[in-house]
């Protein structure tokens, strides 16, 4: 089963870039756990966002976890780059054209958490021989490349088979959730045994504050869980 307490990454990609120092105050102050921030290339996906300068101008305002997404094509060649730059968990993408493998070790090496982004339509199987080797498992709920899309439901009994695989293991895994979640949908991926949810349009794309749509979705995923139990 999901954590006690959801961990709220919120995407920085949905938020105002004219006042970023001020939208990662809201998120602290609303309780977020974790910051995400995605980085395409153009290439991977067709959409360019930002690079590992953002990333340490972040890392200067806060102390919250920097969860990285590389949408990237060559994520071994630039994985260093964003530790430096202050990423505390750097998931890649397992369909990337890279070694996964050497990507995994060459994270942990630098000191950072090796983390795996899967597509939706990308099957267990894919991926399930490196969950051992893995911090966190980031299960995409939208086609990635663009925020603000529809949660696809579709993909929660992989989820449900990655969270039993993940238990199976008996070691610390964070399962992640990525795409649409809102609170419609918190509940559904907490059930399926998410513990880390990334919310970009749903907490800043609002007419609440950062603040105000945190604590909802913190409401929605507790109203949830109480529901869920037997």
């Amino acid at each position: 089963m999901a954590r006690a307490a959801p961990l709220l990454a919120p995407s920085l990609l949905s938020a105002d870039f004219a006042d970023l120092a001020g939208a990662i105050r809201a998120v602290e102050e609303g309780g977020a756990g974790a910051l995400h921030l995605d980085v395409m290339d153009g290439h991977f996906v067709p959409n360019i966002t930002f690079g590992p300068d953002l990333v340490r101008a972040v890392r200067a305002r806060t102390r919250l976890p920097l969860d990285i997404h590389l949408m990237i094509t060559d994520p071994l060649r630039y994985a260093e780059d964003f530790i430096r730059a202050g990423g505390d968990t750097i998931a890649f993408h397992v369909e990337s054209p890279v070694d996964v493998h050497a990507t995994i070790e060459r994270i942990r090496s630098l000191g950072a958490r090796p983390g795996l982004a899967v597509r939706p339509d990308t099957p267990f199987e894919t991926f399930e021989a490196y969950l051992p080797s893995l911090d966190e498992v980031m299960v995409m709920t939208v086609q990635p490349g663009f925020s603000g899309q529809r949660f696809l439901p579709e993909v929660l009994p992989k989820m449900r088979r990655v969270h039993q695989a993940l238990e199976e293991l008996g070691r610390p895994v964070t399962l992640g959730v990525d795409g649409g979640v809102s609170r419609e949908t918190i509940g559904l991926a907490a059930r399926a045994g998410a513990g880390l949810f990334v919310c970009g349009s749903s907490v800043f794309g609002t007419d609440r504050t950062p603040q105000q749509a945190l604590r909802v979705l913190q409401a929605a995923y507790q109203g949830a869980m109480v529901d869920a139990v037997p």
